[in-house]
């Protein structure tokens, strides 16, 4: 019999990264990701309710992630679900189910002007006008789209 073992998670950073290194030097990081379940209450209402996953990130996967996203950064994760077992100092057995990434894809929020000035007084790289002129302002119709 086969079996398929995949996850695609969108989701949240609950905390800063912090990254670390195996004895033979690859990197490792662990990170939390709150994923957002919607449902109806009783009431009918739409509630988000936050699930948290333990994600844990490998190699050049783990240092781009520890350069460029912080608590909060939304951040797409494809995997494969890893269940962890061991045994408390008191003898009692635990497990936990983590994702193990082979994929990340950072998601970003398109740039705002009062956004891109603070960037600029920090130092950051700003989009030209000639990078930005084909962009359409938020709301803009499909129509007017430039592809």
């Amino acid at each position: 019999m086969a079996s398929f073992n995949r996850v695609i998670l969108l989701g949240n950073l609950t905390r800063d990264p912090e990254i670390r290194y195996t004895p033979s030097g690859t990197p490792v990081m662990d990170i939390g990701l709150a994923v957002n379940e919607r449902r109806r209450n009783a009431s009918g209402e739409w509630v988000d309710e936050p699930v948290f996953v333990e994600v844990t990130l490998w190699g050049r996967t783990a240092e781009v992630a520890n350069e460029y996203l912080s608590k909060g950064s939304p951040v797409l994760i494809e995997g494969r679900l890893r269940l962890d077992t061991w045994e408390t100092s008191d003898g009692q057995r635990r497990s936990r189910l983590r994702v193990v990434a082979e994929r990340m894809q950072m998601l970003g929020r398109a740039m705002g002007a009062d956004q891109a000035t603070a960037a600029g007084e920090r130092g950051e790289p700003t989009p030209s006008a000639e990078e930005t002129r084909d962009i359409p302002e938020e709301g803009a119709p499909f129509d007017d789209l430039p592809f």
